[in-house]
């Protein structure tokens, strides 16, 4: 895409090793950007930079080591120059009842999902500035309303959210655009995991139909390409979604009323368990992150 704003750009992305973040690092790189890799997976993300078309950096490194993404921010600048575009895509969920959930496993999806998009902006918001660019924050359709079940991420993709307005009203007057990613469930490695769960499923099953549809990565990746480009202060997808931005004070009272209905049927017998980290992001995740778990 010979025509596109981003080519021969700097743009970050983390958690870009798989899912969602790889498929939209080949959507930039259509587009002629040149990526900064970011995340945990370092033979993983060496593997997708190898196959991109254009220039790819892949740089190991943990989104809420605060000196780690320094130096991985030197090290972008100094190999690609200042990036005008930043992605906060570096994620991790669990699943499961609150109330037997570990503690610290719950407190590293908020660290992860939350702190860790707030240290990447802070740590590139002066690139951001001097090139009068953009800062994307993935959130989730989680942002809008809460489920059982999934109550750190839940809780995380709203932080996000906030998180992004905030930041979006200090920049505007410095040039810098931010915007909010909302995608429903994609078909990642998480995702797949998480359906392996009954609880999991069930919940997600006893959504409405236009709710519950698995997208694909690629398809999801295409549409947040195309808000990148043109610097929107929100993107949906589906587009649908938007909608619910003027009704999500109705969602809490539906979801209990499910809940109640249908969590007594699922534990019948046996009761419901943690997921543990969903997906093998969520594995490399916890690999990493073992000796500060405690």
């Amino acid at each position: 895409m010979t025509d596109s704003p981003l080519k021969d750009r700097t743009i970050v992305v983390t958690g870009a090793a798989r899912g969602l973040g790889a498929a939209l690092a080949h959507e930039l790189a259509r587009r002629g950007a040149r990526l900064a890799l970011l995340g945990h997976e370092g033979p993983e993300l060496r593997a997708l930079a190898a196959s991109l078309p254009t220039a790819a950096l892949a740089i190991e490194v943990d989104v809420t080591d605060n000196t780690a993404l320094d130096d991985a921010a030197g090290e972008v600048r100094g190999r690609l120059g200042r990036p005008s575009v930043v992605v906060a895509n570096a994620g991790i969920a669990e699943g499961g009842p609150f109330a037997t959930s570990d503690a610290a496993s719950w407190r590293r999806v908020i660290d992860v999902n939350l702190t860790g998009s707030a240290h990447t902006a802070r740590t590139f918001l002066p690139d951001l500035v001097a090139t009068a660019g953009y800062f994307l924050q993935v959130a989730s359709l989680a942002s809008l309303g809460a489920t059982p079940m999934m109550s750190a991420y839940c809780a995380s993709k709203a932080g996000v959210e906030a998180f992004a307005h905030a930041l979006q009203a200090e920049v505007a007057h410095q040039g810098v655009a931010v915007g909010i990613a909302y995608p429903a469930w994609t078909d990642t490695d998480m995702i797949r995991k998480a359906e392996r769960f009954t609880a999991m499923h069930e919940l997600r099953t006893h959504m409405p139909p236009s709710a519950r549809t698995i997208h694909p990565a690629g398809m999801v990746a295409a549409r947040l390409a195309r808000a990148v480009e043109r610097r929107r202060s929100a993107v949906y997808v589906p587009s649908w979604l938007r909608a619910l931005q003027a009704v999500r004070s109705a969602l809490p009272p539906i979801v209990l009323r499910v809940s109640r209905h249908e969590l007594p049927r699922l534990d019948t017998g046996q009761p419901l368990r943690a997921t543990g980290r969903l997906g093998a992001g969520g594995r490399a995740d916890h690999a990493a992150a073992e000796p500060n778990d405690g």
